[in-house]
């Protein structure tokens, strides 16, 4: 059997609905112990979906610990966006059409309707709230239609369950309950489209993952194998679909047009990577940590600390020892990471750093000379570089007034990497996907311990192809063509 937890940012939140041994806390969630055995079912009700608030972290740990959730993170992602909810919510296909035979008569211009769990208070809506939670499985969103040339989805957002009307109120009761009584399925897949690559760059990123260099080799090797490679830029949104693939080559973040970019072609039927599952999940570290930790992958020890609790701080440096290391869920490049030497340095850099988020990590610090970077592809590893730390600095970048410094590096076979450092990395990136990763792991002696996975890693001309050369990039390519094949041929 498996567990449900219904999971409410403070149980006071409960307080108009019956008593559940079912309901617990935001942290009392955040405090339960991993079992990778238990099946659990999760729904999150908690305030406020936004990213990076408790209801955002609350489907973001459950998914690190294999707990089945709603609403899961990427229908969070995806209903944040009109862009997004509309191209999945499209009113205008079959499905769409036959939910919205009952409103053929209605004279309104404008609908505004909630839907509890795909139910609604309008017989009439009900086809179409059954398809709007099919689509995008969360609680109770607040959908906006209205007629030009046809009923048009207009506005679309997630609404909290407090402040509801006694009418509401009881809706929203028994449509819980019967939701969650019933198995619980996945939605059905997207329909998926066409076959030339794209590469998204950005010209104004000051430290982009590729340079010019490596993007005219990628080119000249995507020649040779039939492949055009054609460079975009953001304002390219639009030609997405004339490709068959992308390959996105500018730093990917969840709140950003990288993963609007990503959706977009995943929904064209492109071939991508990054794939926007693995931007999600490599791009908070919150998440890798819980998702490393729940799958006994070596790190750092790492703890997770929520704002407004300074017990809870002063608690993981007493365990972790100082020096240690605070982190944002999202920095790239050593940015949003800090090292605090003192317990007054830790709640001076702790304060700043929560105006950014709701959670921390707070981790172990551990200094080696230099970072492995393994590049993995596909589950196996086909690249490795040394990353050496910055001159008089404990990180591989040293950022300064208008000016950052980096270490030097050193490329080699994956076969001169020690054998615990590849088995770390290998493991770490298929908890992620199968796509292209780059996994940061520190080695001291015999032990490995995984600092981060990558969902975009640093490909540039003379430092990660030193060793391969061309074949690098002919690697990758190929791997591009054999998902693009499998796809034409299925």
């Amino acid at each position: 059997m498996s567990r449900l937890y219904i999971v409410v940012e403070s149980l006071k939140d409960w307080t108009p609905y019956y008593p559940s041994e079912d309901v617990i806390s935001f942290e009392d969630y955040l405090a339960l112990p991993i079992n990778k055995n238990d099946r659990v079912r999760l729904i999150n009700l908690c305030r406020s979906y936004k990213y990076l608030s408790k209801g955002y972290y609350c489907s973001l740990l459950a998914e690190a610990r294999g707990h089945h959730v709603i609403p899961s993170v990427r229908t969070l992602n995806e209903i944040e966006k009109r862009s997004l909810y509309s191209l999945i919510l499209d009113l205008d296909d079959d499905t769409a059409l036959s939910a919205l035979k009952k409103l053929a008569n209605k004279p309104d211009q404008e609908l505004t309707f909630r839907c509890f769990f795909g139910k609604t208070s309008d017989p009439d809506l009900e086809p179409l709230g059954a398809l709007v939670f099919e689509k995008l499985p969360c609680p109770v969103v607040e959908v906006e239609i209205e007629q030009k040339g046809g009923w048009k989805l207009s506005a679309m957002r997630p609404i909290s369950h407090k402040g509801f009307d006694d009418q509401e109120q009881t809706l929203f009761a028994n449509s819980l309950d019967a939701f969650s009584r019933k198995v619980w399925r996945k939605p059905k897949e997207r329909k998926k489209y066409r076959y030339d690559m794209a590469v998204l760059v950005n010209p104004k990123e000051e430290m982009p993952p590729s340079d010019k260099g490596a993007l005219k080799k990628l080119a000249k090797v995507g020649k040779q194998l039939g492949v055009a490679v054609d460079l975009i830029e953001p304002k390219d949104y639009q030609r997405i679909p004339e490709y068959d693939m992308l390959f996105i080559r500018e730093t990917t973040a969840i709140d950003h047009h990288t993963f609007k970019f990503s959706k977009k072609a995943e929904a064209e039927g492109l071939i991508v990577m990054d794939d926007s599952t693995s931007i999600m999940r490599c791009t908070n570290k919150v998440y890798l940590a819980d998702l490393l930790r729940a799958n006994r992958v070596p790190t750092p020890k790492t703890l997770i600390v929520s704002k407004g609790d300074k017990q809870q701080l002063l608690a993981a440096a007493q365990e972790l020892g100082l020096p240690m290391v605070l982190k944002i869920p999202d920095g790239s490049f050593s940015r949003g990471v800090v090292k605090v030497e003192s317990p007054e340095e830790l709640e001076q850099k702790a304060h700043t750093l929560f105006k950014q988020s709701a959670l921390l990590l707070a981790q172990e610090f551990m200094y080696t000379d230099y970072d492995w970077r393994i590049g993995v592809l596909n589950g196996k590893p086909f690249y490795a570089c040394k990353y050496f730390m910055a001159r008089n600095h404990w990180q591989i970048y040293k950022h300064g007034e208008g000016s950052t410094a980096a270490g030097a590096w050193a490329t080699l076979p994956t076969y001169e990497v020690p054998k615990v450092v590849l088995n770390a990395a290998v493991k770490a990136a298929g908890l992620i996907g199968d796509g292209l990763y780059g996994v940061d792991v520190k080695q001291k002696g015999n032990r490995a311990a995984v600092i981060e996975v990558n969902d975009n890693p640093s490909i540039e001309s003379g430092v990660e192809d030193k060793y391969l050369g061309d074949e690098l990039y002919r690697i990758i390519l190929e791997e591009f063509i054999r998902r693009a094949e499998k796809k034409h041929n299925s």
